[in-house]
């Protein structure tokens, strides 16, 4: 099969959990169909992260019903063998991005737990119900940012409205300016939202580090009847 049909098909029906109807009126749109085509461009002819197959795995191992927790990145980690479909995830082996190293040495502050430097595998938080979602969901290797505004805010500003229209008491982790932003999409009167300073070198000793959100998070879960994540 042709890159296209490849990516049409991956992008279109890749999700089979009930976010599928939830995205149904977005993913139906000429300008979705445009950014289809513009990634299966993208696919054929530039490096792209993370694998085609992984775009959405976000959405496929946390679904709209069980969402508990919502974590926005912003795009993909853009160097090989890192991203896999979760924001600020990476696959167990991997080197731990600076970031990824950065919310780990908060957790063991926040929590007492010390975390695996060997594993950055986030995949038991998405189990768990907490939506690691990156706002553009790929990158062209080595170029940050280099499908920002090409469409994808379109799909993940959906998912995040219907978190907030259609669900109650989650948590929404928002670090870093270009995460607050999305602050706009969410009813602050039916829940939790977190903010601080991006957990970048660059940024996370200017409100990061001492924001305590994994236990506010288990806090504000557990008021409202709501399973903790273990962190």
């Amino acid at each position: 099969m042709n890159i296209y049909g490849t990516m049409h098909i991956t992008m279109n029906f890749a999700v089979t959990n009930d976010w599928k109807a939830m995205l149904r009126l977005t993913i139906n749109t000429p300008e979705y169909q445009k950014l289809v085509t513009y990634v299966a461009g993208e696919y054929k002819n530039n490096r792209v992260y993370p694998s085609a197959e992984d775009i959405f795995t976000a959405l496929i191992l946390t679904s709209f019903s069980e969402v508990k927790v919502v974590i926005l990145g912003q795009d993909p980690y853009h160097n090989e063998g890192q991203a896999h479909g979760l924001a600020f995830s990476v696959n167990k082996g991997i080197v731990l991005p600076p970031s990824l190293k950065n919310i780990y040495k908060e957790i063991e502050s926040d929590l007492g737990i010390s975390k695996n430097m060997n594993n950055g595998d986030l995949t038991p938080w998405a189990q768990q119900g907490v939506l690691l979602l990156n706002t553009v969901l790929t990158v062209e290797a080595h170029t940050p940012g280099s499908h920002k505004n090409k469409g994808w805010e379109m799909l993940t500003d959906a998912v995040i409205k219907k978190v907030s229209e259609e669900k109650e008491h989650v948590v929404f982790i928002l670090w870093g300016a270009q995460a607050q932003k999305k602050e706009i999409l969410i009813d602050s009167s039916r829940h939790l939202i977190l903010t601080a300073a991006h957990p970048s070198p660059l940024s996370s000793y200017r409100g990061f580090f001492g924001s305590k959100p994994f236990s506010a998070t288990n806090k504000y879960l557990q008021r409202y009847g709501k399973e903790p994540i273990q962190w």
